[in-house]
């Protein structure tokens, strides 16, 4: 039982012995053949085509189902193929036409965003009441000013919220209305403190009663961009935007400093540093001054006032009687020195002399409004390479300090360029000194190697990429396709190959074989010439005959045809 179980398992299935008879056949060989090679091919050429496959980029992502809907759609009326990152939130388009389908796209208003602006308005139920009007007025508004914001180049999406209080008829119940707007920047984007303003004031100005103090802005990373203009006691009282003046400041007075001195001594030979001491405050002065005339001015009389009285002699005095009552005699001028005799009236009363005179004097009234910005002290710093020179006999590099008065030179210029002023208090150090890794050739820093540049790092990949497919294609060809062809290429050198040069002994044989042939069908050819000469004679004989006897012929011919019959 053992035996013939060994026999049966041994023995191959008739299917077996058809598929084995046939792949021996010369038929079956080729087929297999064939097929073999036309599999490697075939993966030959997946590989080429994998290889010369186009790269994909992101077209859009982060976008609504409405507006994915239409951007495939447009896709596929251009023709142009893509594809989903996985997940679906993005599209895949080939990179050489990325730019070309966003500038057709947006031709076409797509991407739309998900934002609602006024259009839902326009579909208004009859019978709505005013609670849903207002929200809908509200989304619309929100929207509105979403798509405004998204306008900018460094905003990928924006959304904006409103809290618009109910108005009131009573001034202590009135709400100012705030907003609130979150913004999803492009990566490796940033606002800068005059955007964010911009987006503020945007806001403001398209709400009623709406505040720019009432405008908050975030970032998608929940960083606060609204308050770019608080003050901060680490920044001593100083705004975003006034400590950028005071960069500017400073580094116009660097790019003066250094684009003067850059021609004498070269554009890697000197280094400046600024500090600018701005003054921001706003100052609004009015002063009066009064000074005295100056002794040979001629003073200047405003007005002038004189008055003179004086009062007349003493009337009648005395006992009633008639001395008394006589009048007064001539009237004579005592002599200096005499007195008056006594009962002698006076010849002229006291007299009173006034004068007033009111000059001028100077009056200086001044109003001065200093805006702020105004530099109030700098301080320059300068240094400036040693002079390299080459020694004629060595030919290696001298370093030498400038002369006193090249320093000198270069010390005016800065003070020019920098527009120094000692009533200012401004300073200025200008150093001549041997920058260090600058004048030494040994410490240059070389450029690094060529597998170690990132900017050879696309370029490798690519290589890399091709050397992996040569190698693959190596490996196919030599270890699989030629085997599958080797049978074939060597029957075809057979049949193809010249026969080899045989030896002379050969060729004597051969040519004495030949040799005797050629006698043979020379005797041949002899023997039939013989044949064909007696047909002739017979032939001529017989032409003959038929021209001398034609009866003869015509009984023959007859005797033919009688024995046909």
């Amino acid at each position: 039982m053992a035996a013939v179980a060994e026999e049966l398992i041994d023995t191959p299935a008739p299917d077996q012995e058809a598929k084995q008879g046939f792949l021996q056949t010369t038929m079956g060989k080729r087929v297999a053949l064939g097929g073999g090679i036309a599999l490697v091919v075939a993966i030959m050429a997946a590989l080429w085509m994998w290889s010369q496959a186009p790269e994909y980029r992101v077209l859009f992502s982060n976008y609504s189902d409405r507006d994915g809907g239409a951007i495939t759609a447009s896709l596929d009326q251009m023709g142009v193929k893509y594809k989903f990152s996985e997940g679906g939130s993005a599209i895949l388009v080939p990179a050489e036409q990325i730019h070309d389908l966003r500038l057709k796209l947006a031709a076409q208003g797509l991407p739309k965003g998900g934002n609602v602006g006024f259009e839902l308005m326009e579909n208004q139920k009859l019978g709505t009441s005013q609670f849903v009007e207002q929200v809908n007025y509200q989304r619309s508004l929100e929207g509105e000013l979403a798509r405004s914001i998204q306008s900018l180049g460094s905003v990928s999406a924006a959304r904006v919220h409103l809290a618009l209080p109910k108005p009131s008829v009573f001034v202590r119940d009135q709400q100012k209305p705030t907003a609130s707007v979150l913004l999803n920047l492009q990566p490796g984007r940033a606002l800068d403190p005059g955007q964010v303003s911009a987006i503020v004031h945007l806001v403001a100005s398209s709400v009623p009663e709406l505040t720019v103090g009432n405008v908050t802005v975030v970032d998608q990373n929940g960083n606060l961009l609204s308050e770019t203009g608080t003050k901060s006691p680490g920044n001593k009282g100083l705004d975003a935007t006034q400590l950028k003046y005071v960069d500017q400041v400073q580094q116009n007075i660097i790019k003066q400093v250094e684009s003067i001195i850059a021609p004498l001594v070269g554009k890697e030979n000197v280094r400046a540093e600024a500090t600018a001491e701005i003054d921001f405050a706003q100052v609004d002065t009015a002063a009066e001054m009064y000074k005295p005339n100056s002794p040979p001015e001629p003073q200047a009389i405003r007005s002038q006032q004189t008055s003179e009285s004086s009062q007349p002699g003493a009337g009648a005095s005395g006992v009633p009687g008639a001395l008394s009552n006589q009048p007064p005699g001539v009237a004579t001028a005592p002599i200096d020195g005499q007195p008056v005799p006594n009962g002698a009236p006076a010849a002229n009363g006291p007299t009173r002399k006034d004068a007033t005179t009111n000059y001028e004097v100077d009056k200086t009234i001044r109003y001065e409004q200093r805006p702020m910005g105004g530099v109030k002290r700098l301080t320059v710093g300068v240094v400036v390479n040693y002079r390299r020179s080459i020694d004629p006999k060595t030919g290696k590099i001298v370093v030498k300090p400038l002369a006193a008065n090249e320093v000198a030179q270069i010390n005016e210029l800065v003070k020019q360029a920098m527009g120094y002023s000692q009533q200012r208090g401004d300073t200025l150090n200008v150093t001549n000194a041997p920058f260090d890794g600058v004048d030494r050739p040994d410490d240059t820093p070389q450029a690094p190697d060529w597998w170690r540049d990132p900017a050879n790092l696309p370029l490798a990949k690519e290589i890399g990429k091709y050397l992996l497919l040569f190698a693959v294609l190596a490996f196919l060809y030599s270890r699989i396709l030629l085997p599958l062809m080797r049978p074939a290429i060597k029957k075809f050198d057979e049949v193809t190959a010249l026969p080899p040069e045989p030896e002379p002994e050969v060729v004597d044989e051969v040519a004495e074989e030949i040799a005797a042939e050629l006698a043979e069908e020379e005797l041949e050819e002899q023997e039939v010439e013989r044949r064909n000469q007696g047909y002739r004679k017979n032939l001529e004989m017989a032409q003959e005959l038929a021209r001398q006897d034609p009866r003869i012929v015509a009984n023959v011919v007859k005797a033919w045809l009688g024995s046909n019959e």
